[in-house]
């Protein structure tokens, strides 16, 4: 088992930046990809970026240059660094953990889940 505990969301004006923490406990050091994602009201789950255990990290084409992932093994803690927020960035962020080496941007083949943390990005 993996627990997982998101923390680090809030309102903020468009410009501003976040960086949000995902605590992991458990087995989370034999997680092969963790991952961000975010839901908007009304949306599908959508994959923002995740990190190999190796450290090789992945993201959203569109957040490229704005968003950053990284993890800190010796506190089994992975971030979101978000700059240069914007209104449509507002959602409810996830983390989440997953054993299988594909599909790191889908959603449903994650196997752990944290409870999330809301992100308003206010114009």
């Amino acid at each position: 088992q993996v627990q997982l505990v998101e923390s680090g969301g809030g309102l903020v004006q468009a410009g501003d930046s976040l960086r949000l923490s995902c605590a992991a406990s458990g087995r989370a050091s034999s997680m092969y990809y963790m991952g961000w994602f975010r839901q908007a009201p009304g949306q599908e789950r959508e994959f923002v970026a995740a990190i190999r255990w190796s450290g090789s990290t992945y993201y959203l084409n569109s957040l490229k240059g704005r968003f950053t992932i990284s993890r800190d093994n010796a506190k089994n803690t992975v971030y979101l660094q978000m700059n240069s927020l914007k209104p449509e960035d507002t959602a409810v962020y996830y983390c989440a953990a997953k054993t299988a080496i594909y599909d790191y941007s889908d959603y449903r083949k994650y196997d752990y889940w944290g409870q999330g943390t809301q992100v308003t990005v206010s114009s």
